[in-house]
C-alpha cells in the first residue's frame, strides 16, 4: 500500500485491476469460475474470467460520482484448477449430447450421458457455493466472474441462507427460465428457473432487457407473481414514445425489496458491445443504459447484496468483449460497495 499509486499503469498481481489488496483485508472478493460446460450455441465463456483479468489492468482507479475509488478494498480469489479440469472432461460430453439432440435423440435416450454432466454441475455448485458461504460468513460482499450463466446459482443459493428475503436484478438477452433445458438440470438456460424453485427467499426477480425466450417462459414471465419482465421491446417503446430512461430507470428499481443482488449476463448488452458472447441477440441495452441502471439503483437506498457478471467470451481478433466486460466488473464492484456506504459525491458538473 505504500508504494501504491493509482494513477500509474495496472500491475499483474493476481488482483482484478491490479489492485494491492489481499483476501483478508477486503470488503469485496471475486470469484472468477472458469466453466461452460452446458452452453448451447457458442462456447469460450469459460476463458472470460481470465480475459477480463487481463483486460482490466487498463481501467483508471477513479470514478466521476464515488471518491477514492482504488481505496475500496478489492481483492481476487485464484482459479480453481479443480473446477477447470472438470469443465475440459465435461464439456465435450454435452456437446455431443447437443449434437445427438440437434439430430433427432430424445433426453430419455440419453440419460446416463446427461446425468454425468448433471453430476458435473452438481460438484460446480457446491465449490461456488461453500466458496461464497465461507466470505460471506466474514461479513464481505462476493461477485462472482464467470463463466457461463449457471455458474453463480450456488451463491445465491448461499444467500438465500444468509438474507431473509432479497430481489435479483437480472439483466440479460434471455429469460433463463428453462426446466433442465437440453436435459441438463443446471443449464445456463435455467438458472432463473432454479432460483423460483430451490431459493425461497428470493421474492422478486426483475428482468431486464429480455427479448429471447420461449412461451413456457413467457407463462413463467406473465403468471408467477414474483417474476416482472422489462422486456427489451417494452423498453424500447417506452424510449420511441418519448419517456426517458431516468423514469424507466426508476420503476425498474422500485419493483425490487431492500437488498438485491445483481445477475448480469454480458448478452443482456446491445451486441456490438459483446459480439463473442455464446448466444447474442439483437437489441439490448447501451453500456451506457445499463450503467445508469446500476447507479439508479445503487444510490437508491437500496442494497446490493452480491452479483455476478456472465457470458463474456475472449474474441478471436482482440480483446474488446473482455475490455467491456472488465468494465462492467469495475461498476458492479463500484456500486455495490456504495450502496452500502452512500458514497456518492460529483466531482464535476
Amino acid at each position: 500500500m505504500e508504494t501504491f499509486d493509482p494513477n500509474d499503469i495496472g500491475i499483474a498481481n493476481g488482483n482484478f485491476f491490479g489492485l494491492p489488496y489481499d483476501v483478508e483485508d477486503s470488503m469485496l472478493v471475486l470469484l472468477p469460475v472458469t466453466w461452460d460446460a452446458t452452453v448451447s450455441y457458442g462456447k469460450g465463456t469459460a476463458g472470460g474470467a481470465e480475459a477480463m483479468l487481463n483486460a482490466s489492468l487498463q481501467i483508471d482507479l477513479f470514478d466521476e460520482k464515488i471518491p477514492d475509488v482504488w481505496k475500496n478494498r478489492i481483492a481476487t480469489l485464484p482459479f480453481d484448477s479443480g473446477i477447470e479440469t472438470l469443465n475440459r472432461s465435461t464439456r465435450p460430453v454435452a456437446e455431443e449430447i447437443i449434437d445427438k439432440l440437434s439430430h433427432g435423440a430424445s433426453a430419455a435416450d440419453l440419460g446416463s450421458e446427461i446425468e454425468r454432466v448433471n453430476r458435473a454441475s452438481a460438484i460446480l455448485n457446491d465449490y461456488v457455493y461453500s466458496t461464497s458461504k465461507k466470505y460471506i460468513g466474514q461479513g464481505k460482499t462476493v461477485g462472482v466472474v464467470g463463466g457461463e450463466h449457471s455458474v453463480p446459482f450456488g451463491y445465491i443459493k448461499a444467500l438465500g441462507e444468509t438474507f431473509p428475503d432479497f430481489g435479483i436484478l437480472h439483466i440479460d438477452a434471455h429469460a433463463d427460465l428453462r426446466r433442465a433445458y437440453e436435459g441438463f438440470e443446471y443449464s445456463h438456460a435455467s438458472i432463473m428457473y432454479n432460483v423460483l424453485e430451490k431459493v425461497p427467499r428470493v421474492s422478486k426477480i426483475c428482468q431486464v432487457g429480455v427479448r429471447d425466450f420461449c412461451s413456457d417462459e413467457y407463462d413463467i414471465m406473465c403468471g408467477d407473481g414474483r417474476v416482472v419482465s422489462f422486456t427489451d421491446r417494452m423498453l424500447h417503446r417506452e424510449l420511441f414514445l418519448g419517456t426517458s430512461w431516468d423514469s424507466v430507470c426508476s420503476r425498474i428499481v422500485e419493483t425490487l425489496p431492500e437488498n438485491v443482488y445483481v445477475s448480469f449476463d454480458i448478452d443482456g448488452l446491445s451486441a456490438e458491445f459483446a459480439p463473442n458472447t455464446g448466444t447474442p441477440v439483437p437489441g439490448g441495452l447501451s453500456f451506457n443504459e445499463a450503467d445508469y441502471l446500476l447507479e439508479k439503483l445503487s444510490s437508491s437506498g437500496k442494497r446490493i447484496i452480491g452479483f455476478d457478471l456472465c457470458e463474456v467470451a475472449p474474441g478471436p481478433d482482440g480483446e474488446w468483449d473482455a475490455n467491456v466486460g472488465s468494465r462492467v466488473l469495475f461498476k458492479l464492484c463500484l456500486y455495490s460497495i456504495a450502496s452500502h456506504k452512500n458514497m456518492f459525491q460529483c466531482h464535476s458538473k
